[in-house]
């Protein structure tokens, strides 16, 4: 199974957080989504770890991941595909054709690191040429502020190397 990049839970929590604030004040709990994913989120910074892994996450965490994940757009597709054309890599997307076909039997982790990859990397036209399209496309498909960014829809203007960007595809 594929792990979850700690910004992925990051921005999980910054969503959940977003959705529902709690009261700062001594003695008032987090919300229990909240405290899920920290607590994930602690662990991978205490032993130095990029990665969660899908399988043996908490099934509470994983839930709340799971939610985070369900607002993000699916796929990183701006509907000029390349790899029809014989492309091994897809100008539009920045996805391998092999990705490209198999996108729909990938896990949510799986989906989201291609995501990663395809955002630091940065090269296809969906973050640079039709960017703008990229952003239309994402708000059809119902896509929620970018986390990290508070942009809405679509990718980010210039994603940092610790934010992956759209979520996943």
């Amino acid at each position: 199974m594929a792990g979850i990049h700690i910004t992925d839970i990051e921005a999980a929590i910054n969503w959940w957080r977003a959705r529902l604030p709690h009261d700062e004040s001594p003695g008032h709990a987090l919300a229990p989504e909240v405290a899920a994913l920290a607590e994930v989120y602690a662990l991978l910074v205490y032993y130095h770890e990029e990665l969660a892994d899908e399988g043996s996450m908490p099934p509470a965490a994983r839930q709340a991941w799971l939610a985070w994940y369900g607002q993000t757009p699916d796929a990183p597709c701006i509907a000029i595909c390349s790899t029809a054309q014989g492309d091994a890599v897809c100008k539009g997307c920045g996805r391998h054709e092999d990705e490209v076909q198999d996108w729909p039997v990938y896990t949510p982790a799986e989906k989201r690191a291609v995501w990663r990859r395809i955002t630091l990397d940065g090269s296809a036209w969906r973050f640079n040429r039709y960017a703008e399209r990229a952003a239309l496309h994402g708000r059809s498909e119902g896509d929620a502020a970018h986390p990290g960014t508070g942009t809405p829809g679509g990718p980010p203007a210039a994603a940092a190397p610790d934010r992956p960007g759209p979520p996943h595809g």
